[in-house]
């Protein structure tokens, strides 16, 4: 008569050779240093890659902001706004307006100076549309060529 066990035996299981894959050593974990170097290293690349586009694409120079738009008719709108030049300098601004379904009805380019000494000019133009404008808006302002 065989004896069969009922109870498992203490201790790690024993698998037949090759036939599961190669197995892992509980000691050969990656260390944690590794990845928090990892992780650093990542993080100071995408920390450059910011700061470049910032520069290229970012200038604080040349801010723009929206004070209002008023005077709006079929075929007209005015746009008023200010913005941020280098100390007695100009910049050329691209406004539109778009009507209430978000087709662009009017484009125009607008340069404005700064008094000698000052950042900052407040300025005011009149956009002839090609139809009722729902909105005003200035997309950018840039240096002047």
């Amino acid at each position: 008569m065989s004896e069969t066990h009922a109870t498992i035996p203490s201790g790690a299981p024993v698998f037949p050779p090759g036939r599961y894959g190669r197995r892992r050593e509980s000691g050969r974990r990656r260390p944690k240093v590794i990845a928090a170097a990892a992780l650093v290293v990542l993080l100071a690349a995408l920390s450059l890659i910011a700061v470049r586009l910032y520069r290229q694409y970012g200038d604080p120079n040349y801010d723009v902001q929206v004070i209002t738009y008023t005077d709006i008719t079929d075929t007209q709108v005015r746009v008023d706004f200010r913005v941020t030049v280098p100390s007695g300098g100009s910049a050329v601004c691209l406004l539109r307006a778009r009507d209430r379904a978000g087709s662009e009805v009017a484009r125009e380019q607008v340069t404005v100076s700064a008094a000698p000494g000052e950042r900052h000019v407040t300025a005011q133009h009149r956009l002839t549309t090609t139809g009722r404008p729902f909105i005003g808006e200035v997309l950018r302002c840039r240096p002047p060529a």
